[in-house]
């Protein structure tokens, strides 16, 4: 008999599945014995009150072993000899729509610009003895994306536009733990991430796909017209880093998943006529505490997490001056790393290993930005006069972010030491003469950001730490630090696209996908768009 139970237990007993079993079979009535497997479906703390519990929704194998799978495996086919479609990028949102490809019987063709994901690591750790950036591969290019090496995270809001539940099958079906099926707020963790995007690739290897890395994308190929009076693509040229001789692809169907910091293929894009919009997005600073302390103070007790629950996280947002402030990517027990992608830029970014059990917690603190926010700061440079409807410019957004990245590059003295402040002193408008320890390995330096970030993100960040101190005493401290800046939270440009068919909107054959096109803002998300865009492609070529 398989019975499925919603409990409420203590952090030692959800710690423990003979105790588990212990409290199930007091609870419904079973001879403990009886009881021969338990699986945790669900999984969440409630830390409200004094006493902690463990919410769980469990499946319980009553006088019967557990045969089924942990999770619902996707078959993948040969696809040596079907009709291939062309994907530019081996983030989330190009893996998945290749792995999804592959299920409907399609042969994926991948480029990506970066290193795979055991070359890229090594370019990442030259970043703190050499201070530089290898602008191809780091930690937003390469294989996996931005997300590979900035924690693993894979809670995602978005419930309306696919099968997020696919998506974490598809990671525990290549190496991840089960327990990202049934935790809240699942995570793969940097340290163990890597390996299951290896292995994804190695299914679109073993399939008849192909993964073609340090190749990136120059130019899309277009026909002048097709048979419906507008144009469409037919490939895409691209350059081979590691030869620096130059290749053609070509396709019908082409998956554009760049991600968020593909600056170049932006600039390209508007500047062959190739429709986009300028998209909000949000930055400011990325905020590190000590895990005990944020254990502390979201556990209510002096104790901190204990031996049987995980580091803390929080959640927090504000309304300040009619923009939200909210918290981004909070990192439990881990580390702030150098996200920048070419020189003369200072960007942070989070990540936490598996076990989050790093000496800090940091979260990108960070302000809502509107298009036309921008429009001022720019001194008036955004207004695209040439552009149709003579809108704001579509890479208003872009410039925006690039010189703010820019200008916190000239605060870390022109290398990768970030300008950081204590917390309590960027909110009282004061210089720090010294800094907390940190894990942010490049080195921080003592900078004014109080004074230099732009009044419209400084003063909103100012104000709404000072609510949060005041809600919960502690959280606004000196022994905090303020690191600049977090600019890379989704993208600043979208590639316009049909809503219905997830073409490009005037470029028949272009499927625009994911972060870097304005539709995803996470693994998970990007994943789902992923597979969105593949089976588009499909009903396109079919």
């Amino acid at each position: 008999m398989i019975q499925e139970f919603q409990i409420r237990v203590l952090p030692e007993q959800a710690a423990n599945e003979q105790a588990l079993k212990r409290y199930i079979a007091k609870e419904k009535g079973y001879a403990e014995r009886d009881i021969q497997g338990v699986r945790v479906l669900r999984k969440s703390i409630d830390a409200r009150q004094r006493t902690i519990f463990v919410n769980l929704t469990v499946r319980v194998f009553v006088g019967e072993k557990p045969t089924e799978l942990e999770y619902v495996p996707t078959e993948y086919g040969d696809v040596s000899n079907r009709p291939s479609v062309l994907i530019v990028g081996a983030g989330p949102g190009g893996l998945f729509a290749a792995l999804r490809l592959i299920e409907r019987g399609f042969r994926p063709i991948v480029v990506e610009r970066g290193k795979d994901v055991r070359e890229r690591k090594k370019d990442i750790a030259k970043i703190r003895p050499e201070q530089c950036v290898n602008p191809e591969s780091n930690y937003s290019f390469g294989e996996g994306g931005a997300g590979a090496y900035s924690d693993g995270k894979l809670y995602t809001r978005s419930k309306k536009r696919g099968n997020a539940e696919k998506i974490l099958n598809v990671f525990v079906q290549h190496g991840a733990s089960p327990t990202i099926l049934s935790d809240a707020h699942p995570h793969i963790g940097t340290d163990k991430l890597p390996r299951v995007i290896e292995n994804m690739r190695l299914t679109i290897l073993r399939c008849g796909g192909e993964v073609h890395f340090q190749t990136r994308m120059d130019e899309l190929l277009m026909t002048e017209t097709d048979t419906q009076g507008g144009q469409r693509v037919v490939g895409i040229v691209c350059t081979d880093l590691a030869t620096n001789c130059q290749r053609e692809f070509r396709a019908d169907a082409i998956i554009l998943a760049t991600g968020h910091s593909a600056r170049d293929v932006y600039r390209w894009l508007h500047a062959h006529g190739v429709r986009l919009e300028a998209k909000g997005l949000a930055v400011g600073v990325r905020l590190e505490h000590t895990s005990q302390l944020i254990d502390q103070l979201q556990y209510h007790r002096r104790e901190g997490r204990g031996k049987f629950l995980p580091a803390a996280e929080y959640a927090v947002v504000q309304q300040v001056e009619g923009r939200g402030v909210y918290s981004f990517c909070m990192c439990p027990g881990g580390f702030v790393v150098p996200a920048a992608t070419g020189p003369e830029q200072i960007v942070v970014n989070g990540m936490s290993p598996s076990g989050r059990n790093g000496r800090w917690s940091n979260s990108g603190m960070v302000v809502e930005i509107r298009p036309e926010d921008v429009v001022a700061a720019l001194d008036g440079k955004a207004i695209a006069t040439g552009s149709e409807g003579g809108g704001i410019d579509p890479l208003a957004v872009l410039h925006f972010q690039e010189e703010l990245e820019r200008q916190c590059w000239l605060q870390g003295n022109q290398r990768q030491t970030a300008p950081s402040q204590r917390m309590a002193d960027f909110v009282n408008n004061r210089l720090s003469f010294d800094l907390p320890e940190s894990s942010y390995a490049p080195g921080l330096i003592s900078s004014p950001l109080h004074f230099w970030l732009p009044p419209f993100v400084g003063k909103r960040l100012q104000e709404a730490f000072k609510i949060w101190g005041k809600r919960q005493h502690g959280f606004l401290t000196n022994e905090a630090t303020v690191i600049g800046v977090e600019t890379r939270t989704s993208s600043p440009v979208r590639i316009v696209r049909d809503n219905d068919c997830l073409q490009h909107i005037k470029l028949r054959g272009l499927f625009p996908c994911g972060e870097g096109a304005g539709y995803a803002g996470g693994i998970v998300s990007a994943g789902v768009d992923g597979e969105r865009c593949a089976d588009a492609a499909v009903t396109m070529l079919s």
